[in-house]
């Protein structure tokens, strides 16, 4: 017995492309899934310049990124690596080896095609009836960004430094005060000099900050935000909301905005129910979401909101709590636990962006025998209520009498995010500037949901479907034959017979099948003119 032994290199195989990839290969799919794709109408541009080298199809490309995305190749330099070196990836391309300068800036300068072939993709998913539009979970995820925790600032962060600063050039104008013979007086000069300079710079930063109008600036990346990672491990980067369809777990839409859920649940839930075409539908979120103006705008829009409810924003500190005052709608009142009566005087106040109208009884109040576990305000108690409560109310209530319905909100959408980040390694972007972002975001869930559809149809069935899609090429090109180009069939096997030249109708269907593949050849190297 011997060991196991490779091929000797020095051999000349006689090998195809074709068998070195298994019947359900990822790159398979993928190549025919950005067949079927209209590229023209989703924005991507394919121009052949007058003079120069020519171009790269945009289909090639965006075939490179999602099969790459797929398997942890995302820098255009280990794109451009797996060009040359990948079995799978030189089949896929047919030997083609764009730069990576090429293949930078394609992700680059389609970021809104990007977006447009993913919601393409959602609509064909509907259309197969993947996708039903009943029950949509929204969930957020945190990426890296391309900028450094130390590039990052808010006020408190630019006043740290100045009092640092200043603290410094105090220390050393009193070691000049101080001086001695034996002290550098000018290397003490230079490090003062030195300090102010970065003085200059952080006001500058603050004043940056001031126009800007936002709480915190990035340097690097400026629409890139410090956000809270995990674990109050906090980090600059960027808070991506994602929508999943309940009955195959499937990702509907995206975005990208502020530094916490408060008012996505609206703009996300919204973007869905267009997307999807439906008159009805209803979101799960967690508590992030919550609130009451959100869940308000999706109620008069035709979409059921489950939110978790938040506990009342109200003090524990053993006085009488806001569960124990009941609302009255019909009156727009509130009873107190001793049974009087607040109410409002109808004015809708403006308290730090939130609309609220004010509930008291100051005359009640002032005689009130429970007043010492009521209040200790010397005008009596005093309540602000949200215009849109009663929204956050109903939401309550739903969510208390469907707890199973909610419960299902993690199963919908919380292991995807596992999967992009711990499997295909998306815990940081690449990219500068939220659009930029999202384009990686959309090439992940492409990826994702094609993936998915492996599993959900089965590969077979998928290529099926897929196949079904596209232009049928064989009718296309017996058209092309019937007029007189049956020179294409030159060199293919079986073509003819002895002296009889056999017709298209003729061939065997695995003679089509080759011929084919010639037509498609043939067709890429006619000119644009030619082909239309």
């Amino acid at each position: 017995m011997d060991f196991i032994t490779g091929f000797n290199r020095d051999q000349l195989i006689m090998m195809d492309f074709e068998s070195c990839l298994g019947i359900d290969s990822w790159a398979r799919i993928v190549d025919m899934f950005v067949d079927v794709l209209p590229m023209n109408e989703l924005g991507f541009e394919d121009v052949l310049n007058s003079e120069g080298r020519p171009p790269y199809r945009s289909a090639d490309l965006l075939k490179l990124y999602l099969y790459g995305y797929k398997n942890k190749l995302r820098s255009s330099r280990q794109l451009e690596h797996a060009c040359k070196v990948n079995l799978e990836v030189i089949w896929l391309l047919k030997g083609l080896r764009p730069s990576a300068r090429k293949i930078a800036y394609f992700r680059k300068e389609n970021a809104k095609a990007f977006k447009m072939a993913f919601r393409h993709f959602v609509t064909l998913l509907k259309d197969w009836e993947l996708i039903e539009g009943e029950t949509i979970a929204i969930d957020s995820f945190k990426i890296r960004a391309q900028n450094a925790l130390k590039n990052n600032f808010n006020q408190n962060k630019i006043d740290r430094h100045i009092d640092y600063i200043d603290n410094k050039i105090l220390e050393y104008q009193n070691q000049l005060d101080t001086a001695d013979t034996d002290l550098d007086i000018q290397g003490i000069q230079n490090k003062i000099a030195y300090q102010k300079t970065k003085k200059e710079k952080y006001r500058n930063i603050e004043q940056e900050l001031r126009t800007s109008g936002e709480r915190q600036i990035s340097l690097t990346d400026p629409d890139a935000r410090s956000v809270v990672l995990h674990r109050n491990i906090i980090n600059v980067g960027y808070n991506v909301q994602a929508g999943c369809d309940a009955k195959h777990k499937l990702f509907v839409n995206n975005d990208t905005g502020t530094v916490n859920d408060t008012h996505a649940l609206s703009p996300m839930a919204l973007d869905a129910k267009e997307l999807l075409g439906v008159a009805k539908m209803r979101t799960l979120t967690d508590k992030g979401y919550t609130t009451a103006k959100h869940l308000e705008i999706c109620t008069d829009n035709g979409i059921t909101p489950y939110s978790s409810p938040k506990e009342h924003s109200s003090q524990h500190n053993g006085l009488y709590p806001m569960i124990d005052f009941k609302y009255d709608k019909g009156i727009d009142a509130y009873t107190c636990p001793d049974g009087q009566i607040l109410t409002t005087n109808g004015t809708v106040y403006d308290k730090a962006g939130h609309k609220v109208k004010h509930y008291k009884n100051r005359q009640a109040c002032k005689v009130c025998p429970v007043r010492h576990l009521c209040t200790t305000n010397k005008n009596g108690r005093f309540i602000e209520r949200s215009i849109y409560q009663g929204a956050l109310e109903e939401n309550q209530k739903r969510v208390e009498e469907n707890s199973e319905y909610y419960r299902l909100r993690q199963q919908i959408t919380e292991h995807q995010f596992g999967t992009l980040k711990r499997q295909w390694g998306f815990t940081h972007t690449l990219m500068k500037g939220k659009q930029n972002v999202l384009s990686e975001v959309n090439l992940i869930m492409i990826c994702y949901n094609l993936r998915r559809l492996m599993s959900i149809l089965d590969p077979k069935v998928l290529r099926n479907r897929l196949k079904k899609l596209g232009p049928s090429l064989s009718a296309l090109f017996r058209g092309i034959l019937s007029h007189g180009c049956n020179f294409l069939f030159f060199g293919l096997p079986g073509t003819y017979s002895g002296t009889k030249k056999k017709t298209v109708m003729d061939a065997p269907q695995i003679h089509i099948d080759s011929l084919i593949l010639v037509q498609t050849e043939f067709l890429h190297r006619l000119p644009l003119a030619t082909m239309t």
